[in-house]
């Protein structure tokens, strides 16, 4: 997968919008604020391929993008408290028609903010994921702003956390300095390959990995 011909495809912001789709599907997931948007731009090497927004909450749509015969999906952030009752049913309903879909979803690239705990939406996505089934990654953002004795306790946490534990990997992962962007490439190219990872487990206090993997199908 070639990033670097990535381009913009479409935006859905209504679950009437979305369409059955055939393409090996690529998701990236996670809550407002925790830097998905510059996450994406810094994996792509490109500035304005996903709008960062200063204002939590802003992006209310489905943006898809495609790369190589690939569709990455970027969901609208989850967890923004001042959203009004008719913006949280119809993101809602959004994510179900989403998930529940005929697609080919190969990966979810999960992002969680290291520098705090998992909060309540978090935990419920992970679960979500988890219980559904989807093959995920755990992508944790905003490395870079932790010490080196901040981040070994952040680290040590996440890998205790019983919401990670059917996570493929978890990743370290910086849109400042590029940390973590070959891991994040080498995993979602892997899961574009037939039979994707067999089941095994790594034991490392410094790297736990948990894989137990196949390809999803479509329903």
């Amino acid at each position: 997968m070639n990033i670097n011909n990535v381009k913009f495809e479409a935006s859905f912001g209504t679950a009437s919008q979305l369409k059955a789709s055939e393409l090996p599907e690529i998701v990236f997931s996670g809550k407002s604020n925790v830097g998905k948007s510059s996450l994406i731009n810094k994996f792509f090497n490109r500035k304005n391929l996903a709008k960062v927004s200063a204002v939590p909450g802003k992006t209310t749509t489905i943006n898809f993008f495609l790369v190589d015969g690939v569709r990455i999906a970027d969901l609208p952030g989850y967890g923004y408290a001042k959203r009004a009752d008719n913006e949280r049913r119809r993101w809602g309903e959004l994510m179900e028609a989403y998930f529940a879909g005929e697609r080919d979803i190969r990966l979810i690239v999960q992002l969680l903010d290291m520098r705090h705990e998992p909060t309540e939406d978090d935990r419920t996505m992970l679960g979500f994921l988890s219980e559904a089934g989807f093959p995920f990654i755990c992508v944790l953002t905003k490395c870079d702003k932790l010490n080196k004795t901040e981040r070994e306790k952040r680290r040590k946490a996440f890998a205790e956390n019983e919401y990670l534990s059917s996570a493929i990997k978890i990743i370290e992962a910086s849109a400042q300095n590029g940390e973590g962007m070959a891991e994040i490439k080498e995993i979602i190219e892997a899961s574009l390959e037939e039979g994707f990872l067999t089941e095994e487990t790594q034991d490392s206090p410094a790297e736990p990995v948990k894989v137990a993997v196949v390809k999803r199908k479509k329903k």
